[in-house]
Order: C-alpha cells, then structure tokens, then sequence
C-alpha cells in the first residue's frame, strides 16, 4: 500500500504528514522547529519523529513553504539589481540598484525605441560585485521580449550570474510589476534553491523513491524542477496550502482560513474546492507583483513576531523573533539573565533595545560587512547575549541600525517576547518553558506600567482582533480597514456577519477559538490535525494552469479603416499574424491547449487526469465587423496521481 507524504516548512515550525493513498487518510504527522537559517536540521527532526515503516512506502513528497514570504515580509532577500526598459523606476522605491534605460515595444510587438545597450554595460559594471544577481523587465516584453532576452545576453556575457526577465513570470500588463516581480524571483532564488535542494537531498539520504512535487502560490502543485525556475511562485505557498488543506480537513468545498503563523497572519477563500485567485497580482510587504496568487489578506502579526515597548506602548511586530519560552528550553541562563535585569533607561528603548531581546550569531558566512558591523559580530557569540552582554565593555549601547543589518543579513538571529509567550503567560498554551515567558511579561511590563498577566492578555487581544480584522477586509473588500476597525474594536449591539464557515489553522490557534467567536458572527472550526494543515495542504492541492491568449486586428495606418489589414495572436512567450480573424481563433484555441497541456508535462502533472475550461470574451465596436478585441482564457486543472486512487477535497 502506498502513502503520500506532505512537508510544509513555516517561518516557526516544519510539519509533516503522511496520507495513505488508498483512502486519503492521515496515518502519521509531525512537528518540528523550524531551524533557521539552516533548514536541514528542521526537517530530519520531523521526519525521524514519522512512523519509519510508513516512511519507507512514500512514494510521492511535496512540500510548501512560508520562507520566500517571511524573507520578504522581514527584508532578507539577496541583494538583486533592477534594470527596467522603456520604464521609470518610481523615486519612492526602496530597490537599492536599480536604472531605467532607453527601450521597448509597442503594444502591437513593434520596437518603440532602439535598447540603450551601453549604459547596460556600465551599470552592470558597477553593480556586479554588489548584488547576486540581475532583474530586468522591458515595456510591453509580453508582447515582444526582444529587449529583456539581449539584456540578459549581454549580462551574462559579462558576469555569469542569474538573469530574471519580467516576461517569463506574467503576461499581465504593468512593465514596473513585472520588473518587481523578476526582482523579487532573483531574491529568493539561494534561498529557494537551498530549500528545495535540502529536502531532495535528505529524500535521497533516506532511500525513499518518491516524485518530487512543490506547492504554489495558486494552490496548485508542480514537479520541483518546474518549482525551481520560478521561486516568487512560492511567496505565498504556505498560505495556499493552509488553504487547501484546511477545506480537505473541515470537508467544505467553500469556506475561509485564518491561518496563524509565526510570522504573518492570513486569510484567503476556497469556492467550489478551488481558492480564490487574486485578478490583480499578488502583493506582499508592500511590494506590487504580477504573481498569480491566492486572493488574500495578510499582516506581519503571527506568534512568533517581535512584542515590545517604547514610551509606554506596546507594539506588536513586524519583526519575527525566536520566543523566549523556546529559546530558554535549549539556553535555560536566559531565565536567569531576564531574572537578573539589564540596565536600560526608558530613552533608550527601541525595536533592538529591549529588556526581554537577545542575540544569537548564526551559521551564516559574512559578506561585505562595514567596520562597524564587523565590530558589532564580533562581540555576538553562538549563546544568547543581551545588549549589556555584548557592550559589556563599554558606556555606549549598539546601533539599532547596524544590529538591524546584521539581523537583514541573517547573520544574527534575534531572541524575544511573543505572542507565543503571552499565551504561556495566561495558561492557554504550555509548549515550552512558561517561567522564561512570565518572567519577560514581567520585565517588558515594567516599561508599559502593566504587570505580566495584563501586558500578556493585551498582546492576546491584540492579535485577535488582528485575526478578525483580516478576515472581515478579506470579506468586505470593499470597506475601509478604518471602517471594519472601527467595529471590531468597538462597543456595538450588532457586528460583523459572516456566512460561510472560518476554518482555523495554526499551532496555538485553539486560544483564540472563543475570541473569534465574540469578535465575528460565524460559524468557526477548529478541525482535527489544524496544527499540520499546511502539510496536509502540500498534498491536496491540484495542478491547475491558467493561460490567456489575446486576438487583436490591425487597421493599418488609417484611422478611418474599418477592414483590418491583419489579425496579431498573442500568446505566452510569442506572437503571430494571420488573415482573418476565424484563422486567428483556430490557432488560438490550439494555443492555448497545447501550452496547458506542455505545462502539466513540464510540472509531471500528465499522469491524472486533466480538464481544460476555455472562457472567451469578445470586445465589440459598433460599425466594426470582428471583434476589437478577443481574449481566451484556458483553465487547465489535473488531479495528482498518488498510488490507487487519486486525493480529492
């Protein structure tokens, strides 16, 4: 009898599940610490905790992350270089290198301007030793990449080092996106490309002869060597497969998902047993993408974000820190330095100044390191220091900014109060060590003029009404956050309703169960294995593929043409011209169906079987007699083949 085995890599925790092929049951499932930055460990820990018999007649593994959203999220990434064509980089953007050239097309294909080659050269000389890679995206590439494929030609020749071009991850409109989105991708490719590597590699070291598979960002599910060629596909697959396997543990086709991270808090949809996939692509820490993703509401609130104080109030985040209550189980002297106190005046207090924070030095190699951020990691040992510990030897205390740096640059992994603890503070939660928790609440209260039980209970409030407001933005998309904030935080005789069930999902989230229930007006569950539903989720998903391929006439020059000259086909990754519009149609529908179909060989999702539903709209022009407009769009969907009978929701 075969089993599947479903592993999903959070920002806190690595689970994993194994369901049994014949009957889609779970048989087996796991947690384990996420170990940070290195993931090996995380995941030997959680699959040594498996059923070893059971292990060994896997034969399909797929997986999902959060790491690309936290890496995001937290500003971690790989230095990347953006070069956009025929487009303005907007002055408020954070890209630290980045240059617009002179270059690309017009939305009929043709070249708006000749490519500004040389001053490619020259930027790229400049940044080559400063980033790890290059981003670059071109006006209108969807409808001619000409532009982007010379620049990566040439940034190749001169560097070797990875070339993302825009027209490869969408064909959505929007030149800054898609460059943002290529960015992005360039990002996270060590990252992802380190993440994968690592779970084939400890696959392999076990003797387990399974297919490889990877959650996206869509719900749907790929081979890992299509996974790894568009690692921003990844950005939200934990969410997605907390949706996925949400709906097949709560068995409703239709239903919403708070899922409650270490990092994030999110929220998304599943309709008629596929989620609600975002029209405008997906967003995340503020950066606009032309991913296709899940429709969701997200908020750098999770159980493992940064709780601390600064003139009296108590913030929540955006940060992720490794809690106290964890880190004093492998490091018990942290009870007793939070015991002992630190000596920190109430001005000098700030997101890396605090009196319950500790600094921990990582695995990770240093690279261009200024002099005072060399200073500042020499004194940072593998043992948790505080900020005293560190400048022990002198009056002055470090720069927030230089220890923020060396925390961006994954070089120093930063412990303190959560979420996490407060629920250890109030009895709802006892994974860990609860006296580390109490004993922070305690002396991160003394700077709030609260004691341990009220500094604790507000920072639970507080991330249940962040739960509930997401959920209700989610819903009522179409209301102003200070709207909904406003009824969630108030005192009224009527609130919010809600008429599909709210499934909950995440590690403590049966804390919050009643909270939700007095904050919202729905049906709220709290399904069996809700802790592993993420890796549940990694298995439940279908291979599902969206393409749009879009007809448009040519007048020629003559405004006053009605007949057109001829007929453009746009497609993913080309362009033809036909005759007659009917000619265009036929290839069209040929199109589309066969890049659905190379796709799911591409991803190895032929095996099942697939359906492929074709919507197309016509946009017509009174006096005109074809459609000024015509667009297809292919919905292909394949169920994963895993052993005798095939997992549905």
């Amino acid at each position: 009898m075969k089993h599947s085995l479903g592993i999903d890599a959070g920002g806190t925790y690595t689970d994993a599940v194994i369901l049994r092929d014949s009957d889609g049951k779970i048989i087996d499932h796991g947690k384990a610490r996420t170990t940070y930055p290195d993931l090996l460990d995380g995941i030997q820990e959680v699959l040594d905790g498996l059923d070893q018999s059971f292990l060994e007649k896997v034969s399909l593994v797929s997986v999902s992350t959060t790491l690309a959203t936290n890496t995001i999220l937290e500003g971690t990434g790989y230095p990347v270089a953006l070069i956009m064509i025929g487009e303005e980089v907007p002055n408020d953007s954070s890209i630290k290198y980045s240059i617009s050239v002179q270059g690309g097309h017009s939305s009929g294909g043709n070249e708006k301007y000749p490519l500004d080659m040389d001053l490619i050269k020259e930027f790229v000389g400049e940044v080559q030793d400063k980033v790890s890679s290059f981003a670059v995206s071109s006006y209108f590439s969807v409808r001619n990449p000409d532009h982007e494929l010379k620049a990566r030609e040439v940034i190749d020749e001169m560097t070797g080092m990875p070339v993302i071009c825009g027209h490869e991850l969408s064909q959505s409109l929007g030149a800054y996106e898609r460059g943002v989105t290529a960015y992005l991708n360039a990002q996270l490719l060590p990252i992802s490309t380190r993440f994968m590597e690592t779970v084939a590699s400890e696959i392999d070291r076990r003797g387990i002869d399974a297919k490889l598979m990877m959650l996206k960002c869509d719900g749907s599910i790929v081979g890992m060597k299509e996974a790894l060629k568009h690692p921003i596909e990844s950005i939200f697959t934990g969410p997605a497969a907390s949706l996925v396997g949400a709906s097949y543990l709560a068995k409703s086709k239709d239903c919403l998902v708070i899922d409650v991270g270490g990092t994030s808090t999110d929220v998304a949809m599943v309709i008629d047993n596929l989620p609600e996939i975002t029209d405008e692509g997906a967003t995340v820490g503020g950066w606009p993408t032309k991913v296709e993703a899940i429709r969701m509401e997200t908020s750098a609130m999770g159980g493992d974000s940064h709780v601390w104080v600064k003139n009296h109030n108590v913030f929540i985040g955006p940060r992720r820190v490794v809690p106290l209550c964890v880190a004093a189980s492998k490091y018990p002297e942290i009870t007793t330095k939070l015991k002992k106190g630190q000596s920190i005046l109430k001005s000098q207090l700030g997101e890396n100044i605090q009196p319950t924070k500790f600094f921990i030095r990582t695995k990770q190699e240093p690279i261009e390191l200024t002099e005072r951020e060399e200073d500042l990691l020499s004194r940072i040992k593998d043992v948790p220091l505080t900020v005293n510990d560190i400048y022990w030897d002198s009056k002055a205390l470090p720069s927030p900014m230089v220890m923020a740096s060396l925390i961006q640059k994954r070089l120093v992994q930063a412990i303190g109060f959560t979420p996490t603890d407060a629920l250890h503070v109030l009895g709802e939660y006892d994974e860990w060590d609860s006296e580390a928790s109490r004993v922070g609440a305690k002396a991160l209260g003394y700077f709030a003029d609260l004691n341990a039980d009220e500094i604790a209970g507000k920072v639970k409030d507080e991330v249940a009404m962040n739960m509930a407001q997401n959920l209700l933005s989610y819903v009522f998309n179409d209301l102003e956050d200070s709207q909904i904030n406003k009824v969630v935080r108030g005192n009224h005789y009527g609130g919010f309703h809600v008429d599909v069930p709210v499934v909950l999902l995440g590690g403590p989230v049966q804390a919050y169960v009643n909270d939700m229930q007095k904050l919202v007006d729905a049906e709220i569950i709290l399904p069996e294995y809700a802790e592993v539903g993420n890796a549940v989720g990694a298995l439940a998903g279908k291979g599902i593929k969206r393409i749009e391929v879009l007809i448009r006439p040519n007048f020629g020059e003559s405004k006053y043409n009605l007949r057109p000259s001829s007929v453009s086909l746009f497609y993913p990754g080309g362009n033809e011209t036909f005759k007659s519009h009917e000619e265009a149609v036929q290839a069209a529908r040929e199109i589309g169906h066969r890049l659905v179909m190379e796709y799911m060989h591409e991803a190895e999702l032929d095996e099942g079987e697939i359906t492929i539903d074709v919507d197309r709209k016509d946009v017509q022009v009174h006096g005109v007699g074809i459609p000024m407009e015509t667009r297809f769009t292919f919905l292909g969907v394949g169920d994963i083949k895993m052993g005798k009978k095939d997992i549905r929701i």
